[in-house]
């Protein structure tokens, strides 16, 4: 998805926030590090959870987009502004909408990115994240002959409890978001970021082949006489061809995979309908995302299975 080989970190801060009044902490100073011995440890904790995904988001607004807050501190953060300053509103933002019991404390990072590499270009980029609970670990030294030990917490192997991506495209920008406790409260994909799917290369390929899934696995067997063998061809042709090619096209796509007229009109009649049922703003011709289809391939596998 994001390639960070050429990624360079060029700010770091640390703020704290709380749904209690009067604890959250705003950070005052940047965070400092050893650009050749400590960046490679900090890009693996804040880049690497990134490089799975295959959804991604944009910036929106139910009236217009100027309104989003989160939005406009990005824009800020990107034209030039102070940093420190900058994301303090964004901690401010982030602690507005934490008020609910469920939203735990936590230790939220900022960082501003030079160089993420996407869809083979480069861009500047700013990632959120939120960690609320802790690794325990043991830290040992060596002292006058005597080792010491102790029990300590900290941030490490486990990835941010939530964290947002922001990569400077064009605006409203691109988003890669992680949010592993979803279900105890929308704030943070709603409220703090308020996001929309992305109609973009990477949706296109995984909305597509989710729709062909279903297709081939739900419809086909109601309209047609088909045998399972009939199923698993149908559905590894859909497969092979978004691998062997770099570019989506409908038309050639029905062709190559369903060959038949009756069943390429009955996929047409299928696939509008899930478009309209899921509000799902799809092209016709679009590049395909490799790891989408890696992702996709895997949930194929174990339907055929």
């Amino acid at each position: 998805m994001i390639q960070t080989d050429q990624t360079i970190m060029k700010e770091i801060i640390l703020h704290h926030v709380s749904n209690e009044e009067g604890k959250s902490v705003t950070g005052k100073t940047l965070f400092e590090f050893e650009p050749e011995d400590e960046e490679s440890v900090l890009k693996k904790i804040f880049l690497k959870p990134f490089t799975s995904l295959h959804h991604t988001f944009e910036f929106t607004h139910d009236v217009n987009l100027e309104f989003n807050v989160l939005f406009n501190l990005a824009r800020e953060i990107h034209t030039g502004s102070d940093f420190i300053q900058t994301t303090g509103k964004i901690s401010d933002h982030l602690t507005s909408v934490s008020k609910h019991p469920n939203i735990k404390d936590g230790e939220v990072f900022m960082v501003k990115f030079q160089d993420i590499g996407w869809n083979d270009r480069h861009y500047q980029a700013l990632g959120i994240y939120k960690f609320e609970d802790k690794d325990s670990f043991i830290e040992t030294s060596v002292s006058k002959n005597k080792i010491n030990y102790s029990f300590r917490k900290g941030i490490g192997g486990k990835k941010p409890d939530k964290a947002c991506l922001i990569i400077f495209t064009e605006e409203p920008y691109t988003l890669l978001i992680i949010d592993n406790n979803s279900q105890e409260t929308d704030y943070w994909q709603n409220e703090f970021i308020n996001q929309k799917p992305k109609n973009d290369f990477v949706n296109n390929t995984s909305d597509f082949l989710t729709i062909t899934k279903n297709f081939i696995t739900k419809q086909i067997p109601e309209d047609f006489e088909v045998t399972k063998a009939d199923q698993i061809d149908y559905l590894n042709r859909s497969v092979e061809y978004f691998k062997t090619h770099d570019n989506f096209n409908k038309e050639e796509f029905e062709t190559e995979v369903f060959h038949h007229e009756n069943i390429i009109n009955s996929f047409r009649r299928f696939d509008q309908t899930y478009r309209r049922e899921n509000d799902i703003d799809l092209e016709d011709n679009f590049e395909i995302s490799e790891l989408a289809v890696k992702k996709q391939a895997r949930i194929f596998k174990s339907v055929l299975k």
